[in-house]
């Protein structure tokens, strides 16, 4: 029989999500979710319905609605913001309900109800780079509205959004209501920082990875301080390229201070600028100007790094300070390529292989350089988690397992060669040493958004999931513009907890991108009862899982649930015959 052709059409999305969501829950969670359900019925409804929309889901904080045209699209979202603008006005800014909102035109594939692919996609990623209370709209819809609707448009150029191969056009709708809310920082006293992307002043794109790099051991070095907050560097690249004031940036990453600067390569001298400046009165605090030959550039890093937290007042016990102080390589091209092997990493799809060449560069022309080592052991920690046959995932582990002790007899406060270890230990199901170096890692990268996400998985495979939570919790704090594998982390700390409402209510925020949460959201819907559609999922995971060697040979010999829990090797006995279970009521096979 001929496989059924999936449902197609072209439709308007809207996108729209709740700005401080989680403050607002924090502050009062009945009264928030009482007026959500309010300004839903009061304005949200009866605007859609008279603008010939239809909402396609609730998610939490968020909703996605579609049109049939594009000028009704963004017409109902002009109201949607001046009706939630007015009923704001007789609150404190503490208590605002603000949205940001983002709108396509493109393809959509259509399952059931619900809507999928790029044209969702997008304007779910512009709603997430929208300023509150804003509204972004995609080039292709620009070109069906201009002239159409009585707003103007401020051209924001193409922007590179994230899970999107392709630059996507922007448009801001100006002319929207100004909107007051208060970001305070949450349960922490400690002074807070957003480093912004540094500038590249060269002339040369190509050298665009090493501001980035310069800017992203800033915030990597900060990280080290337990007394200071350092939101990650995901939040912090999200305003790159964008002309947006400082004090917003604060007010949405919820920081006090800002450091920003620049930097200008030239033959083998290099000139780093940075200022810091506290967000909340505009006051500029402290400005420097770096004139150096290339060899010292790892001074300038840590003389910029000592003199923020020598500004901000932070105590800081000797120890602390000396751990700061990261081995900085001896050869410059082996910095250039370990900020190559990063990059492709980061910004690039994880080209993974491509990147692996990179570390192996950097780790030949200096052998001493421990984070050369540490990156080799993540990139062989990836290629075991996308589900290769059973004899290649124990070498890639291996493997993994040796750069990683390579990079740790170098310098053992290298975080990234801890949180390898632990992975390596945690498949070995040794559960103590890879608690030990979970451990070992957060400790020396307390601030560090990606490391603390790592440790809710780990302590959700150890079996703590209050620790889980917590941790999962302070990552998406430090990095509001968190990766989707955050959201992903957060799920399964819910699941394992039994918290199979909240899970849902989390895991329907992201998109389908990995596996391994396909198949986690498939037994979580099964344990609420919704049997049809966690099929669905799980069919959609097998789907996935054939596309891999591993994944094709356990689907062959009805090893589905084992492959799933090779993957995820929980170390309590219950905790694996629950995955099984839920995955089982799912229509796994075993």
């Amino acid at each position: 029989m001929a496989e059924e052709r999936a449902q197609r059409r072209l439709a308007a999305i809207l996108a729209a999500d709740v700005v401080g969501y989680s403050r607002l829950m924090e502050r009062d969670e009945a009264g928030t979710l009482s007026a959500l359900k309010e300004r839903r019925k009061g304005i949200l409804q009866p605007l859609v319905t008279e603008y010939s929309g239809r909402i396609v889901k609730v998610m939490g904080d968020g909703v996605l609605v579609e049109f049939a045209s594009a000028v009704n699209a963004v017409a109902c979202a002009v109201e949607l913001q001046k009706h939630m603008a007015s009923a704001n006005a007789s609150l404190s800014d503490d208590r605002h309900i603000v949205l940001r909102i983002g709108i396509n035109l493109g393809d959509v594939m259509v399952e059931g109800s619900d809507l999928y692919g790029d044209g969702v996609n997008i304007a779910a990623r512009l709603e997430g780079i929208t300023e509150p209370g804003g509204i972004l709209i995609s080039g292709v819809a620009y070109d069906y509205v201009k002239n159409k609707v009585e707003v103007g448009f401020d051209d924001l150029g193409t922007q590179i959004v994230k899970n999107i191969a392709e630059p996507v056009r922007v448009y801001r709708v100006s002319g929207t209501p100004r909107v007051s809310m208060t970001m305070p920082r949450a349960g922490t006293d400690k002074p807070s920082i957003a480093v912004l992307p540094f500038t590249n002043m060269s002339g040369d794109p190509e050298q665009e990875f090493f501001s980035d790099g310069i800017t992203e051991d800033i915030i990597t070095e900060l990280s080290r301080f337990p007394n200071l907050l350092v939101i990650a560097r995901n939040s912090s690249f999200a305003y790159k390229g964008k002309s947006v004031s400082t004090s917003t940036i604060a007010r949405e990453l919820g920081v006090q201070y800002v450091l920003e600067g620049s930097v200008r390569r030239s033959g083998q001298r290099v000139r780093v600028t940075a200022q810091l400046i506290d967000a909340v009165n505009g006051r500029h605090l402290w400005a420097e100007r770096y004139d150096r030959e290339l060899t010292n550039i790892f001074l300038v890093q840590d003389e910029i790094t000592l003199n923020i937290v020598g500004t901000l007042s932070v105590e800081l016990e000797e120890e602390t300070l000396s751990r700061a102080r990261q081995k900085s390589p001896e050869n410059l091209n082996a910095y250039d390529h370990w900020l190559r092997g990063k990059r492709l990493i980061l910004l690039m799809g994880n080209d993974n292989l491509e990147a692996r060449k990179h570390f192996q560069l950097a780790a030949a022309l200096d052998p001493g350089f421990s984070r050369a080592h540490s990156g080799l052991a993540l990139t062989y920690q990836m290629e075991a988690l996308d589900f290769p046959l059973p004899e290649d995932f124990e070498a890639a582990y291996k493997a993994s397992f040796q750069a990683a002790q390579t990079a740790l007899r170098l310098d053992d406060a290298n975080h990234q060669a801890h949180l390898a270890l632990a992975y390596v230990f945690l498949y070995q199901h040794d559960c103590g040493q890879a608690a030990k170096h979970i451990d070992r890692a957060t400790t020396l990268q307390p601030s560090d958004g990606d490391t603390l996400a790592h440790a809710g998985y780990f302590w959700s495979m150890i079996g703590d999931t209050d620790k889980a939570l917590r941790f999962a919790e302070q990552a998406l704090r430090i990095n509001p513009h968190h990766p989707d594998w955050y959201l992903a982390f957060l799920c399964v700390a819910l699941f394992t907890a039994r918290r199979y409402v909240e899970a849902e209510a989390v895991r329907s925020r992201a998109p389908d991108t990995f596996i391994d949460s396909i198949f986690f959201r498939a037994a979580n819907l099964s344990y609420l009862g919704r049997i049809d559609e966690a099929k669905r999922r799980a069919q959609r995971g097998i789907e996935g899982l054939a596309a891999t060697p591993g994944g094709a040979l356990a689907i062959a010999q009805g090893r589905v649930v084992d492959a799933i829990l090779r993957n995820n090797p929980y170390c309590r006995s219950e905790d694996r015959e629950h995955v099984a279970e839920g995955l089982r009521r799912a229509g796994v096979p075993g």
